[in-house]
């Protein structure tokens, strides 16, 4: 697997776990003084976090001309990421909840497709390998 590939599913992974994270500080926003200090810090290094998300996702794609659509994907969640932090930023907690479930929804399965799509990769080598020792 191309680096810019292994790169691209470890951003993934990041992004999900720091939108994840998000859920935790956007309650501890509700119960400790300092809780807002830390959604908010957490609010903008995943946003940059998504904008390494699209250029992991373009340098995979670019090189060896594979599919488009981890680039349209990380495209999406950008945008999605940054109407998720002007709605923080602007209290539009109608909006902003609901697209927080959603972006963590929408991440994990992300994430759960990636993953599975590298453990058919790996399976699919694996006999190649097995056979050259025989």
């Amino acid at each position: 697997m191309a680096t810019h590939t292994k790169l691209l599913h470890a951003t993934v992974a990041l992004q999900t776990a720091a939108v994840f994270v998000q859920s935790i500080t956007a309650g501890l926003m509700l119960t400790v003084p300092y809780g807002h200090v830390l959604h908010s810090a957490g609010s903008y290094t995943l946003w940059v976090v998504t904008v390494a998300h699209v250029v992991f996702a373009v340098l995979a794609w670019r090189p060896g001309g594979g599919s488009l659509q981890p680039v349209w994907y990380a495209l999406g969640f950008l945008v999605l990421i940054t109407a998720q932090v002007y709605a923080g930023v602007f209290h539009l907690t109608a909006l902003h909840i609901p697209l927080a479930a959603a972006l963590l929804v929408a991440s994990v399965l992300y994430l759960l497709r990636i993953r599975s799509t590298l453990h058919r990769s790996n399976r699919h080598h694996q006999p190649a390998v097995a056979a050259e020792y025989r």
